[in-house]
Order: C-alpha cells, then sequence, then structure tokens
C-alpha cells in the first residue's frame, strides 16, 4: 500500500515506485545535465538552496526539473525546533514546490533553529510532549505547503529525554501529525549500532502505508560501536543489505542515493543507481512469486 496522497494538487509529477534518483548538488550540475537518458530516474534538491536562485545556476535547475522528476528534502524549517514556523518561507517553499511539480516533499524529524539558525539537526526527546509540539508544526506546516509531507527519521547520538523508545516515537509523530515517513535506511542502521537496538525489529514497527519513499547514503565508521551518518562514501553492505529488508516489509518505494560531499565521478554514483533498481527488481520478482 502505498502513502497517501489526498493533500496533494493536480499537475505534479511524482517517481514511480520503482524508481533510483540522486541529489541535485551545485557541484554536479554539469554531469548531471550531460548523463545518458534513463542513468537516473529522478532528482531531489534542498529548497532551501534553490529558492530565489537565478542565472546560470537557476537555469539548470529549471532544465533538469523539466526533463527529470523533482522531489525537495528540506534542510532548516527546524519542525521540532521552540521558535513559531517561519511562515514566508514555507510560503515561498510552496511557491518552488508549485513551479517544479513536486508531488514529495520531505523535512528532519528534529530541529535545527532557535532565535536563528543552529547548522545542525539537533534530536527531540522521545516524549508524549514532543509528539504533541512537532506534529502541531507538522500539521501547520502541511496547511501552508498545501501537500502531505514526509518526515526522515534522523540520526542521533545522544537522547534529550524519553517516556518511549525511537520506534514507538515516530509511530506516535505519523498518526498525531496524519503525515508520511521518509525513510532513511542508512540513519535506522547507524543509529542501532550507536543505540544498541535490532535494525530488522525497528523497521517491522513501522507502518508501511506511511512510508513515501527510502534514502540510503555512506556512513564512517569510527569504531565497531560508533557510526557517523556522514554522506560522504559509499554505501556499505550492511545498509544495502537493510534496503533488502525494507523492501520485503513495506514494498518499494522511490530510493535516493545521497552523496553531500566527496563526490567520485558520476559513473560510480550511478553504479550504486544500478544497486538500487537490482534490489527493487529482485523485490519486485519476490512478489510476484510470493
Amino acid at each position: 500500500m502505498a502513502a497517501t496522497t489526498d493533500r496533494l494538487p493536480g499537475n505534479l509529477r511524482a517517481p514511480a515506485a520503482a524508481s533510483a534518483g540522486l541529489g541535485l548538488r551545485r557541484s554536479l550540475l554539469d554531469a548531471l545535465a550531460a548523463a545518458p537518458a534513463g542513468a537516473f530516474d529522478f532528482l531531489e534538491c534542498a529548497p532551501d538552496n534553490w529558492v530565489g536562485v537565478g542565472g546560470r545556476l537557476g537555469e539548470a535547475l529549471a532544465e533538469l526539473s523539466r526533463r527529470h522528476p523533482l522531489t525537495c528534502h528540506g534542510l532548516s524549517l527546524s519542525l521540532g525546533g521552540p521558535s513559531p514556523l517561519d511562515v514566508a518561507f514555507l510560503q515561498r517553499t510552496r511557491r518552488f514546490l508549485d513551479q517544479h511539480q513536486v508531488a514529495l516533499y520531505s523535512e528532519h524529524l528534529s530541529w535545527c533553529s532557535d532565535d536563528g539558525h543552529l547548522y545542525e539537526l539537533l534530536p527531540l526527546p522521545f516524549t508524549g510532549e514532543a509528539v504533541r509540539h512537532v506534529a502541531a508544526r507538522i500539521r501547520q506546516a502541511q496547511d501552508i505547503l498545501g501537500r502531505r509531507i514526509a518526515v526522515e527519521n534522523a540520526s542521533y547520538y545522544a537522547v534529550p529525554a524519553a517516556d518511549m523508545d525511537e520506534a514507538g516515537f515516530i509511530n506516535a509523530v505519523l498518526e498525531e501529525a496524519d503525515c508520511d515517513l521518509l525513510l532513511d535506511v542508512n540513519n535506522v542502521y547507524v543509529n542501532a549500532i550507536n543505540h544498541g537496538y535490532d535494525a530488522h525489529a525497528f523497521l517491522a514497527r513501522l507502518p508501511s502505508a506511511r512510508i513515501a519513499s527510502y534514502h540510503v547514503a555512506g556512513h564512517h565508521d569510527e569504531a565497531d560501536d560508533l557510526k557517523i551518518d556522514t554522506h560522504g562514501m559509499p554505501v556499505k553492505h550492511d545498509v544495502w543489505q537493510l534496503l533488502a529488508a525494507s523492501h520485503a516489509l513495506h514494498g518499494v518505494r522511490p530510493t535516493l542515493l545521497e552523496r553531500d560531499f566527496n563526490f567520485p565521478p558520476l559513473p560510480e554514483l550511478l553504479d550504486e543507481l544500478q544497486v538500487i533498481r537490482r534490489l527493487q527488481q529482485a523485490a519486485a520478482t519476490e512478489h510476484a512469486h510470493g
């Protein structure tokens, strides 16, 4: 069952369920523009970095969004923060999403500002009070944006307070806010190692119907029991296995390969996209013979 789309306006382009995408980073613009047809299925960008950008960069973005479905992943909305949501920013974001016919917009289940941006995605307490706080802000954001949003399970290295576990907190937020989930599989792996829980048991507790898409990324192995979410290296074997497990539990969804720095030549990124496609095809074959 796919994530619900009752808030979506018409005339939007959503990537197919079995699709593999790349992050639209400025340093990759020329390579993405020159990539052969079918090299990737969609692109994802952060509206925060593109709203109001014109000139050569704006034209390059517009051309890519005409040729490929575009999804958007926010960085600075601070859904869990203490300060009021930036309504003017949300309105500008809505215009950007409408201009580029974006069906899927996501943000982090975290906070990153308080009377100014902190330039870090900070963890929320896993408490009922935090559930009510962030869910109300998600509902407000959805109303202003005119569409459902998906919240991403975040990587974290400390828990401020808790009267429930991470999976219980995510489920409570999804239900209270009536929003969707961007399931970051690398974050599940990193958190499971760092906090000593079973990643597969965690996945099994998530609601399939809420999952709008997946992210995969590379991380840094600081120690056997400490992984750092970096997005700066290839995806590890264990994360690929966890993506396959997600397919088995929840089905195939549009999947983004995140890479934010230390970029290899584009063909190396495209090789990783082929891993995504092979896993999606294997899941579809298994389902057909299930």
